[in-house]
């Protein structure tokens, strides 16, 4: 009857330590899905700034005008 309780006290901790164990990787899965999302929203501002500034240049070189001291 020793060995049964014993081996009942072993796995509650080790249920208990388990439950810590997801609730830390719980809390770092949402803090890494935050990181994300901010990434991406970064990502998407860089890619539109980028689109912006082509859109500003000459497509052909030849269209630049030449620099002042020519």
């Amino acid at each position: 009857m020793i060995d049964l309780e014993q081996r009942l006290a072993t796995l509650e901790t080790r249920l208990a330590f388990q439950d810590d164990t997801i609730d830390a990787l719980n809390t770092e899965v949402a803090q890494l899905q935050e990181r994300l999302l901010r990434m991406q929203r970064a990502l998407e501002l860089v890619a539109r700034r980028q689109t912006d500034l082509a859109a500003n240049l000459p497509a052909d070189a030849s269209e630049e005008p030449p620099p002042p001291h020519y």
